[in-house]
């Protein structure tokens, strides 16, 4: 083996110190988490928990198991995220598989369109009239207001720009066997280019899928049926009447602790099954010219 030289091991030891470091940092707040909602009350309040849990006990997570609110709110959260990430996903794909093909007319200036809004925001103003128009016509059609959030966050322009480069690097030369064969243009994106691209459509489903599990603000502005609130927001709200929950041998912040740490399983459970198409998938549909 090539022996390394002096600056190189130097720099391998400060980049491996800093990313432990950085991951201590990031695991941090979690087991903080944990441990505050796992602690007795007064060490709690006097501040004695700072990485291990302190006079153990398990009350908050009894209440928030046996709170029907929370449970409501999880569910809304689980039917938010699924069907909104299968409705992303399926739109960003058809978007960026008509932006792939270089016989699309105005091609460029389409995704000049999609590139635009990366550079520049329309602001909060343009995003809430778009809300307000949504929430109307589903008022006609349903009065759901889950599947609004799941209809308006449908598209975003940096996911559908990650897939089209993604699409751009399959050979043309498949393409062009499948045409020959007498393929469609859908037996082209299912039998070629859904196949290929896996990892790319994989990171841009976690991508959809963390987005709309941690969605906030939107659901909070827009469902206006408390039973219909994903968990974020049943979690703020809880935590807005935090001195309503003063009793037991727990803290009240500790049961806000506690329905942090059952928020966050899923995607703990979830993410490792998918963190290996992660990086394949930046790299594959990563910006380009």
């Amino acid at each position: 083996m090539k022996r390394m030289e002096i600056t190189e091991i130097i720099f391998k030891v400060l980049a491996y110190l800093f990313l432990t470091v950085f991951a201590l940092f990031c695991l941090y707040p979690f087991v903080y988490s944990l441990s505050a909602s796992i602690s007795g009350r007064d060490a709690f309040q006097t501040g004695k928990v700072v990485l291990f849990p302190v006079d153990i006990q398990f009350g908050a997570f009894s209440a928030v198991l046996n709170t029907k609110g929370f449970w409501v709110s999880y569910s809304n959260t689980l039917f938010v995220t699924f069907y909104g990430t299968v409705f992303s996903v399926a739109t960003s794909i058809l978007g960026a598989y008509a932006l792939s093909k270089k016989r699309l007319p105005f091609r460029s200036l389409l995704s000049f369109f999609f590139v635009f809004t990366l550079w520049f925001s329309a602001g909060l103003v343009p995003q809430l009239l778009n809300y307000m128009g949504t929430q109307e016509l589903f008022d006609i059609v349903t009065k759901d207001d889950k599947w609004l959030v799941v209809a308006a966050m449908g598209m975003a322009a940096f996911n559908v720009i990650l897939l089209r480069n993604a699409f751009e690097g399959v050979s043309g030369e498949i393409e062009e066997a499948a045409i020959v064969d007498g393929a469609t243009e859908f037996q082209l994106l299912k039998k070629i280019y859904l196949p290929m691209c896996k990892s790319a459509i994989a990171t841009v489903a976690l991508f959809f899928a963390i987005s709309r599990w941690n969605g906030f603000f939107w659901a909070r502005q827009m469902i206006r049926n408390k039973n219909e609130w994903p968990l974020q927001v049943y979690i703020r709200d809880t935590l807005e009447k935090i001195d309503e929950l003063d009793r037991g041998d727990y803290a009240p912040n500790s049961l806000i602790y506690a329905m942090v740490v059952c928020a966050v399983i899923p995607i703990l459970v979830i993410y490792p099954y998918i963190q290996k198409y992660f990086a394949k998938g930046v790299s594959m549909g990563g910006v380009k010219e």
